[in-house]
């Protein structure tokens, strides 16, 4: 059984498991992919953040009452946001990725971005354009191609830091809930970088 779908396993400690994982896509028989460095869990109805607070239900949110492993993909402007859901049908919790750092395919996913180095995935909307995410991704399974979690290619992190998620403003105490999870000392994270470690915060020693 893979950790995404242990019942045993709070959505939160998921979000802390993710880091270091190897997010895959396949397009046209072409693969990119990249290690997690950053999540941010969404822990259902009790959480004022998430989409699913207070049972709230509607058409594109169907695939959050999906079982764990479902793809939730929604927009966001005009960028495509990647979460995964982690519990049992019907409780409707989920993590968002938030950025990567690539491992294959690197020159595409600058190509589809049309930015190089960090700025091509230190994103949620950067990594699915990079990537070639799309909302075909929606509704489907994270465990099997095209859009997948390699759990057997995963890095290990030194550290792994906690902090409030971003752009939850006015959401009383979830504003402030330590729901975000990052690998310190990676170049990749979306904000609060702080300084980057040589080895980019992976301990090869763990590998």
């Amino acid at each position: 059984m893979s950790f995404l779908t242990d019942p045993s396993l709070s959505t939160v400690e998921i979000a802390e498991q993710l880091l270091g994982c190897l997010l895959v896509k396949e397009v046209d028989g072409v693969i990119t992919s990249g290690h997690i460095v950053e999540t941010e869990a969404y822990v259902g109805i009790e959480d004022q953040a998430s989409h699913s607070y207070n049972s709230r239900k509607t058409p594109r949110m169907t695939a959050m009452y999906e079982p764990a492993g479902t793809i939730y993909i929604y927009k966001m402007h005009t960028h495509l946001m990647l979460n995964v859901v982690t519990k049992d049908k019907g409780d409707p919790q989920a993590v968002l990725i938030r950025a990567i750092e690539p491992h294959a395919g690197t020159q595409l996913m600058e190509e589809r971005r049309q930015k190089q180095g960090v700025e091509a995935t230190s994103g949620p909307g950067k990594l699915t354009k990079a990537m070639g995410i799309a909302m075909d991704d929606h509704e489907t399974s994270i465990l099997k191609p095209s859009l997948y979690i390699d759990t057997h290619e995963k890095k290990s992190p030194v550290s792994i830091e906690r902090s409030k998620r971003i752009g939850i403003p006015n959401k009383g105490e979830w504003t402030d809930a330590l729901l975000r999870f990052t690998v310190k000392g990676n170049p990749y994270l979306s904000r609060k970088k702080g300084q980057v470690r040589v080895d980019n915060g992976w301990d090869a020693m763990l590998d």
